[in-house]
């Protein structure tokens, strides 16, 4: 499916703001990870692999994103996943029975062994245990994945003056820096607290007009808080945009603060990347309602 670009009302009249809709891309490899994936399972069946290792917690848009593109593309794959404490609930967890459906193989390993997952020696662990395989990093962001997310902006995006979206890994934000024109500003809202992101970002980013707004991220990485889901749900119930609370519903939240805030000049067009993660709804409500907090309307 294609993308469009919807518009959103704004406290200021004079400022034009549109979301791209890249949840709409694939119906479960959405977003940005349907962008990443692209050229690396190209990449995988190049090279004639026929397992791919990639990495991932327990409500993982990236693992479910893989399990079924590597469904897809008939190749195997195996997730590494954080918390050994996960085995054995996985039909309590939507985001690894997805998975497992597809196919996907899982080794549960504690906190502490994941923390090395990209040590010469834990690859070598894993190609000792697996053989010869297709290593992908956690989130998906490589040089592969750069490339795929350069392709979220069409030459009709080059009327915005800002271009918004959500921060993981770094990767996707690269990519859209590497596309942009020279007037155009790229603000990127990171889920996770810290500023240590800017490294990451340089490391694929061409150009240097772009930066980080970190006051958005609800307390870190897939934190949220009653005040963001009732933004999500009435921002749902007047768009009819479903937003994820782990990415995209604060970065959403930060535009509109920023713009009530008058952050941007009067007349600005701003065009904010939605970049899906939509799975994760279901196991976040699951959460939300052992923590008798509110819960997410919209429902996948």
């Amino acid at each position: 499916m294609d993308t469009i670009n919807q518009n959103i009302k704004t406290s200021n009249p004079t400022i034009t703001l549109s979301i791209k809709r890249e949840d709409l891309l694939h119906p479960f490899v959405s977003g940005n990870k349907f962008r990443k994936l692209k050229y690396n399972i190209l990449e995988a069946k190049e090279l004639n692999h026929h397992l791919l290792v990639t990495f991932g917690g327990a409500f993982s848009n990236h693992i479910a994103a893989v399990a079924f593109a590597c469904h897809e593309a008939g190749i195997e794959s195996v997730g590494i996943i954080r918390g050994d404490e996960l085995e054995g609930k996985i039909l309590e967890n939507p985001t690894l029975q997805f998975a497992q459906n597809c196919g996907m193989k899982f080794e549960f390993v504690s906190r502490d062994v994941y923390q090395n997952k990209a040590s010469d020696d834990f690859a070598y662990q894993l190609e000792k245990k697996y053989g010869r395989h297709y290593l992908l990093p956690e989130g998906g962001t490589n040089e592969l994945a750069i490339k795929g997310c350069e392709e979220i902006l069409t030459n009709q995006d080059a009327e915005f003056d800002y271009i918004c979206c959500s921060v993981g890994t770094g990767g996707t934000i690269s990519g859209i820096i590497n596309r942009v024109n020279e007037n155009q500003k790229i603000l990127g809202f990171p889920a996770l607290k810290g500023d240590f992101l800017k490294d990451e970002i340089r490391k694929f980013a061409n150009n240097n007009n772009w930066e980080l707004i970190t006051d958005y991220h609800f307390g870190g990485y897939a934190k949220v808080t009653n005040e963001l889901v009732n933004f999500i749900n009435r921002f749902y119930e007047d768009t009819k945009i479903p937003l994820d609370p782990v990415y995209t519903g604060k970065m959403v939240y930060g535009v509109l603060d920023l713009i009530s805030k008058n952050y941007f000049p009067n007349g600005s067009k701003i065009l904010m990347i939605h970049t899906g993660g939509l799975q994760g709804i279901s196991g976040m409500n699951h959460l939300l309602e052992k923590k008798k907090m509110n819960k997410i309307i919209f429902d996948v």
